[in-house]
This record gives C-alpha cells, structure tokens and sequence, in this order.
C-alpha cells in the first residue's frame, strides 16, 4: 500500500483508503514514514526539502514573546513558592508571637518578591542571567 505526505496539510494518506488527496501530495516509503512521522528523534521537528518530502531539522529558537511567557510563568512560580513566608511572617506578628523570620530576612522576603513583581518590565527581560536572584537563606527553608 502506497502512503503519501502532504506539506500544506501535514498528513499522512494512504492509496485506497483515502480518495482526495492534497495537491501536494507526494509519495514516502516506509523508512522516511517510520523515522520522520511515527517515530522522530527527541528535539527534532518537521521540516520539509525542496520536493514537499517531510524532514527532521532543529527547532527554531524561542521567540521573544515566547520566552517573555515562559519567563512569566517562571515568576508567577517563583512568587507562589515564597508567598507562605511572607504570610507566616505576618500571621506570627498579628499572633504577637515571636516570628520564624528577622526584621532583615523579611525585609529581603519583600524585596524579592517587588523584584519579581517588576521582572517583567526590566530592561534585560526576559533574559535569564538577569533573572531575580532569590536570596540564599530562603533556599534553606525550602529544603
């Protein structure tokens, strides 16, 4: 049984069982079938040759606005992960209870979280060596 690929649809067809082809429709054997379509190499996509005839190739680099998203969904993360430290902090002093966190911690807690907060607005975002740092102390309570 023939089997051909289509560029404009990015389907598979096989003779016989599918009787309106694409225009675009080119014929593959089994090898290109088996290695491109049913079972590509990790990190690989789609691409296509000169003749339509489907291809492995490297991804495309992130866009901006896909790394601005991926950066955002990194800092929305990022804040709820230290969230709770601010609350308990605040419930421990509405409790007058003495408080997990010193003055100075807290005051860095809050800093953090503003800088995450204006990430997004930075000049150097979305880039990743500018990210945030969170301070080292707050990894020790996550551990």
């Amino acid at each position: 049984m023939k089997r051909f690929y289509s560029r404009s649809t990015g389907c598979c067809y096989l003779e016989g069982r599918h009787t309106d082809l694409p225009k675009d429709a080119v014929q593959i054997d089994d090898e290109r079938y088996n290695s491109v379509i049913a079972n590509p190499d990790p990190g690989k996509v789609r691409g296509h040759d000169r003749k339509g005839l489907p291809i492995l190739v490297d991804p495309s680099p992130p866009g901006v606005e896909e790394l601005g998203a991926a950066e955002r969904k990194w800092r929305d993360r990022e804040l709820a992960g230290v969230q709770w430290l601010r609350d308990r902090h605040r419930d421990e002093q509405d409790l007058s209870r003495d408080t997990t966190l010193t003055a100075d911690q807290f005051g860095e807690l809050l800093s953090y979280m503003q800088l995450l907060r204006d990430w997004p607005q930075s000049d150097a975002f979305p880039e990743l060596e500018h990210r945030p740092v969170r301070p080292g102390w707050i990894n020790e309570l996550l551990t």
